[in-house]
């Protein structure tokens, strides 16, 4: 089992749940690229690990000199492999990477509203599903009104946890565009829009509580 968030991305090497949640993922962000408006499209990644979603979408896709976005992690090596990536790609000055709590407000000053926001490998890691509501109230922060939102969720002990999803996203103003579970059948990513106003402010500070552990991740 993997010791810490590092070696837990080391597990895109060999996992094929990983592997197939992270083509779906790049799937719905090219998507998205592919529909927002002519002009910048800002992006914002909640606990983004190293950035291989948006970098590895971005590589070969014809708008990716339209992008500005940040990326924020706490992991510092992750951080800094994502940005080599950054810096080999030439996105280092459109693209970067805060260092930082994923949970706290401050950290996305400057970088939100966003067209497209990525929430992947979160919802799965807060300590009770009352976090869950928590979160999404304050992901309009975040989103401007009509934003992607692309998010997983997985499943264990066959319970879908990826259905309450769904229905809380719908129900906090977040219209489903597409789900998909992998092969495996053991992983759901969703895309979503938002249809709601955009909050100049956050409704609390700390967004959200992160209690995942990664030998333990979902």
């Amino acid at each position: 089992m993997p010791r810490d968030w590092f070696e837990w991305h080391e597990l895109y090497n060999s996992e094929p749940k990983l592997q197939q949640r992270l083509e779906i993922v790049r799937e719905y962000i090219a998507y998205s690229l592919n529909a927002s408006a002519d002009g910048p499209i800002h992006i914002v990644s909640v606990c983004a690990g190293d950035g291989r979603d948006l970098l590895g979408t971005l590589k070969n896709h014809p708008r990716k000199q339209d992008v500005y976005a940040r990326l924020v992690e706490i992991n510092p090596s992750l951080v800094e492999r994502g940005r080599a990536t950054l810096e080999s790609s030439g996105l280092d000055k459109q693209i970067e990477f805060i260092n930082g709590d994923a949970t706290i407000a401050t950290n996305y000053v400057g970088a939100v509203p966003a067209d497209i926001v990525l929430v992947c490998g979160v919802f799965g890691n807060l300590p009770e599903e009352t976090e869950l509501n928590r979160l999404l109230d304050n992901l309009s922060f975040l989103s401007k009104e009509g934003a992607f939102v692309i998010w997983t969720r997985g499943h264990s002990n066959g319970i879908a946890y990826s259905d309450n999803v769904r229905r809380t996203l719908r129900a906090f103003g977040f219209e489903e565009v597409n789900f998909k579970l992998t092969a495996t059948g053991d992983m759901g990513i969703g895309i979503n829009r938002y249809l709601g106003k955009n909050l100049t402010v956050p409704k609390e500070q700390q967004l959200f509580v992160f209690s995942g552990v990664a030998n333990k991740a979902r």
